[in-house]
């Protein structure tokens, strides 16, 4: 249990909620405290450096102490206070939808470079989660159209939220449905944005607890192989993109061998693939441009 402290402020709440955690298996316990502070005072990180000694009230402390007692049972700090930021904006999450990484921002940039300078273009986020894929390249692309795909219901209701929060809810369909089905016409799409499920059975059993008591294990694990999905999407998304269109699709960060491979398979419908590389060096994207040829109608069209 945690002691209120005396004197009851910013400070000394922080640092008792700080001690508390070191000594719970959680990432990050300074953070997190400071996470749950700013949620229940609705104040920036800017305003707990610069007022220290502002008193917390009894209800604050109460509020406080209720979410620090769960993170310390190991929910995730944005599943408490409801959100995560992601390509400098505030999206909201719940435990329908994963957290959204800093090394997903990755996928964004990739379309962005690609699309900045072009016209008009329509893209597909499939897997969509909170949106923060979708609704990120809509607003950094005003001509981008995008469709976002989740099997979840739930997920779907929360990326809207997060859609009509940055204002390019106009410019975004949710669609309920499995990406691994067949799902849209040949060559009726610019772009396909994917952060599909990459997690082997293997390498779930061993994530943190955070991890793997809390997010979604239907968004992180496709399969015992953990590429299952992948092998369906790189041939789906070769028909469902126009010549010229661009695939870019988060993967584990042993996989990329295995994806550049499959990308490289006759018939040659892709060209220029790669493997990107995030912040820590290691492979996490991969990415191709759909070629001239014309691939024959299949069960993925």
């Amino acid at each position: 249990m945690v002691s209120r402290p005396a004197p009851c402020t910013i400070r000394t709440v922080i640092a008792a909620f700080s001690d508390y955690l070191s000594g719970k298996a959680v990432d990050s316990p300074r953070l997190s405290a400071g996470l749950i502070c700013m949620h229940v005072l609705g104040k920036d990180r800017l305003h707990l450096l610069t007022n220290p000694h502002q008193p917390v009230t009894d209800s604050q402390w109460a509020a406080m102490l209720s979410l620090v007692l769960r993170r310390g049972q190991g929910e995730p700090a944005a599943y408490l206070i409801g959100s995560r930021e992601f390509f400098g904006r505030e999206f909201t999450v719940s435990p329908a939808t994963l957290i959204p990484r800093p090394e997903t921002e990755h996928i964004v940039e990739e379309v962005v470079r690609q699309f900045a300078r072009s016209g008009p273009f329509t893209f597909a986020d499939l897997g969509t989660g909170s949106g923060c894929i979708a609704v990120s390249i809509a607003a950094e692309l005003p001509h981008a159209r995008g469709i976002a795909v989740d099997r979840s219901a739930d997920a779907l209701s929360v990326a809207a939220r997060n859609a009509r929060r940055h204002g390019v809810a106009d410019r975004i369909l949710f669609v309920q449905g499995d990406f691994t089905s067949c799902l849209f016409r040949p060559g009726s799409l610019d772009c396909v944005a994917t952060n599909p499920p990459y997690v082997s059975a293997a390498e779930h059993a061993q994530l943190s607890s955070e991890v793997r008591d809390f997010e979604p294990a239907s968004a992180l694990v496709p399969g015992a192989a953990g590429t299952e999905h992948a092998d369906i999407l790189i041939p789906s998304a070769a028909c469902w993109l126009r010549p010229g269109g661009l695939f870019v699709m988060e993967m584990g960060c042993s996989q990329g061998p295995y994806a550049l491979a499959a990308l490289n398979e006759p018939p040659r419908t892709w060209q220029d693939a790669r493997i990107v590389r995030d912040l820590a060096g290691l492979d996490r994207l991969a990415v191709a441009t759909r070629s001239a040829y014309q691939c024959e109608k299949t069960t993925q069209c």
